[in-house]
């Protein structure tokens, strides 16, 4: 049996996304085994980042500095913009390194049921970021879900006048994949959005 002190630290790593109360055991007891070289270090980089995290005053993304990285890089392009709903999406797209412009986190999406509201997540700081002016193009990445896909629909209809190209995520078929196992709305999806060939 474990103390109580190592119990609740496995307790505290099983509620992490992706790590199960197993996986936890198997974490703390690697830490624990490497002391010196993983958990004294790791100890340390969580101080330092639960110290100075901060949510960008700009884009809404989270990071060390205000504003962060990613908004005060010159060498990214400001007249593109592209709108998330979580942190995490724009740490996805961004490790693709395709996109070449900047960020904006909305911090959720629209959802009835959830009882969440436009007030609720970032969109008057959007609607006011673009009209400022200095942006060409705004990109909707939101998730292909139905509260995805009304929030987008929202912010076409908020940014409706502005002088701006309003484009969305492509949504279907996903390399490599094979039609038959595919969901009936993936392949709607496809069908919808195709294209002519040639």
């Amino acid at each position: 049996m474990a103390s109580a002190e190592i119990d609740a630290l496995v307790q505290q790593l099983a509620r992490l996304p992706g790590l199960g109360p197993r996986s936890a055991r198997r974490a703390v007891l690697h830490l624990i085994k490497r002391r010196e070289t993983a958990l004294a270090p790791l100890r340390a980089a969580l101080d330092r980042v639960s110290e100075s995290l901060v949510a960008c005053s700009t884009c809404n993304n989270v990071d060390t500095s205000d504003p962060c990285g990613i908004c005060a890089d010159p060498r990214r392009d400001a007249r593109a913009l592209c709108v998330v709903e979580e942190v995490a999406d724009l740490w996805a797209l961004d490790r693709s390194r395709l996109f070449p412009g900047r960020y904006h986190v909305l911090g959720g999406r629209l959802s009835a049921l959830d009882g969440v509201r436009p007030e609720d997540i970032a969109i008057e700081p959007l609607i006011r970021r673009v009209a400022a002016g200095g942006i060409d193009e705004v990109v909707l990445a939101m998730n292909a879900t139905l509260e995805g896909q009304t929030t987008a629909h929202y912010i076409t209809d908020r940014l409706e006048g502005l002088p701006i190209r309003l484009t969305m995520l492509a949504h279907g078929l996903p390399v490599g994949g094979e039609l038959d196992y595919l969901d009936e709305g993936t392949l709607a999806q496809a069908l919808r959005a195709r294209r002519p060939v040639g």
